[in-house]
């Protein structure tokens, strides 16, 4: 366990915490394999919730100590972390230009409704690069006499990934209270910031049980570097002696599918499954693959039938308004 404390940074309160911890029993008997539990982070409570809330606190806080006013981030058409972006910023009082790849759809549904109700003006990138086009908005703001604060996708830096660090002691409290021990803890991973932070979290707070990151669109490789190269940036960020993480990074990028956003056998299955046996609505990107792919690897064999498994859902539920009935197996 690292003896130095973390020197967290400010923070600005947007998130209903502590999310709970909850026992998937019915799914668990089902499959008849591990103890599956599962973290709430849909349950933020920002604009219908996410991890993306978590890691806002800080990004915002760091924003409003820059005397920024207006907000400018990026991602897919369903972005949950551009919409719990946007829903920020009007909780704050900030501007926010939220710019997304490709063309407007004809439809406003699922994030984008959400999106459009909380007041961010949407910017199309069409075919060009996204980060190009949030540096022109950024310089057209600035001409406009405001102060834009360009958040990286999916809040995924330093500042962002701090917000998992003190998720992963919000969490060993829950289960230290309950005395539940977690062999391992399975979430989805893409743009590295929420990985990241747990690993750090683990590190800082003597968690020694694995995490297991479900690509979600990157390269096993690739995906692992990122996570551990934040990681180790965010413990110098928060003021401690640079770790090796390397090790504590774990990745599976077995379960890609047809891309990033595409709906297939793996998402559908695992969605309805566990919506019938737990009434928990699973999202058809991001937590529907992770789950998809823990699936997978308990019919797999991979955990002994005493082992336990807390699954991290991260949101994303109103991207399942966008998919209508291509959920339904």
């Amino acid at each position: 366990m690292n003896l130095v404390k973390p020197n967290f940074p400010a923070r600005t309160s947007l998130a209903h915490l502590p999310t709970r911890i909850e026992h998937m029993d019915r799914l668990s008997a089902h499959l008849g394999g591990p103890k599956l539990l599962i973290k709430r982070d849909d349950q933020t409570g920002l604009a219908l919730g996410g991890n993306k809330t978590r890691k806002l606190e800080f990004l915002v806080a760091d924003a409003l100590a820059q005397g920024k006013d207006h907000l400018i981030t990026t991602g897919g058409p369903q972005s949950n972390h551009c919409r719990q972006t946007a829903a920020a910023a009007a909780r704050r009082g900030l501007g926010c230009s939220l710019v997304l790849r490709g063309q407007a759809p004809g439809e406003l549904d699922g994030n984008l409704l959400l999106d459009r109700l909380v007041g961010s003006e949407l910017c199309w990138a069409g075919d060009r690069p996204p980060e190009q086009v949030m540096t022109e908005t950024a310089e057209a703001l600035k001409a406009a006499g405001r102060r834009p604060y360009i958040v990286l996708k999916g809040g995924s830096n330093s500042v962002g990934a701090t917000g998992y660090v003190l998720a992963m002691r919000e969490a060993m409290d829950q289960l230290a209270a309950t005395g539940e021990m977690i062999d391992m803890m399975v979430v989805a991973s893409s743009s590295a910031g929420t990985q990241a932070g747990m690993v750090l979290g683990a590190h800082v707070y003597g968690y020694r049980g694995r995490i297991m990151g479900i690509s979600i669109d990157v390269p096993e490789l690739d995906l692992k570097s990122l996570v551990t190269e934040l990681a180790v940036s965010t413990a110098e960020f928060l003021g401690l002696d640079r770790p090796s993480l390397a090790d504590r990074v774990e990745v599976n990028a077995d379960y890609l599918g047809g891309g990033y956003g595409v709906l297939g056998d793996n998402e559908r299955q695992a969605i309805n499954l566990v919506a019938r046996l737990e009434g928990i609505a699973l999202d058809p990107v991001y937590t529907g693959r992770a789950m998809g792919g823990l699936l997978d690897m308990i019919a797999k064999g991979m955990f002994q039938a005493n082992e336990r498994v807390l699954f991290w859902h991260t949101g994303g539920t109103p991207a399942l308004f966008a998919y209508g009935e291509d959920l339904l197996v």
